[in-house]
């Protein structure tokens, strides 16, 4: 038997904010073109040379990445060549950074070679390892998830009106 928290009976989870997410971005392809979109790429041959994304599948990336509102694109035209696009991050897509960082310092604890992570971030002020925390809205330090307590938020549905719009089982 799982242990569950209090309430969790009571509330549905049909419109969960980490399900709709991943429905934007949870697949390989999308998070390495965000990891090369916030490097600074821009381009599609370059980001197709940094990703191995194959052609078909990096321009199904990119198109849904505009279309969900996370890159936008950009016209750009070299001398002689035809009018292409750069994709550059919108303000949407560079709130996932915290998040890519987030999968980074896993992948990082769990996964690296021997030797270590194979990128470091430091900022670029004074040179200083990025570090990332969680903090109340008092200014606390949440050291993990045993610190943390889910609550119903404003958009939380009653399980009820899940009942309610389903046929029956």
């Amino acid at each position: 038997m799982s242990e569950t928290a209090p309430g969790d009976m009571l509330f549905r989870v049909d419109n969960c904010s980490i399900e709709r997410a991943l429905t934007v971005v949870g697949e390989k392809w999308t998070f390495l073109v965000l990891r090369e979109a916030f490097k600074g790429v821009r381009r599609f041959a370059d980001m197709q040379a940094a990703t191995g994304a194959p052609r078909q599948v990096l321009s199904a990336r990119l198109t849904r990445l505009v279309e969900e509102g996370l890159l936008r694109k950009v016209p750009y035209r070299e001398p002689g060549q035809r009018r292409r696009d750069e994709y550059r991050l919108t303000p949407m897509g560079l709130d996932l950074y915290p998040a890519l960082v987030a999968l980074m310092r896993w992948g990082d604890r769990h996964l690296a070679d021997q030797e270590g992570p194979p990128v470091l971030l430091t900022h670029r002020g004074c040179g200083a390892p990025v570090e990332q925390h969680f903090h109340c809205a008092d200014g606390h330090e949440i050291a993990g998830p045993r610190e943390v307590t889910p609550r119903p938020g404003p958009g939380m549905l009653p399980r009820a009106a899940a009942r309610a719009g389903s046929s029956g089982s």
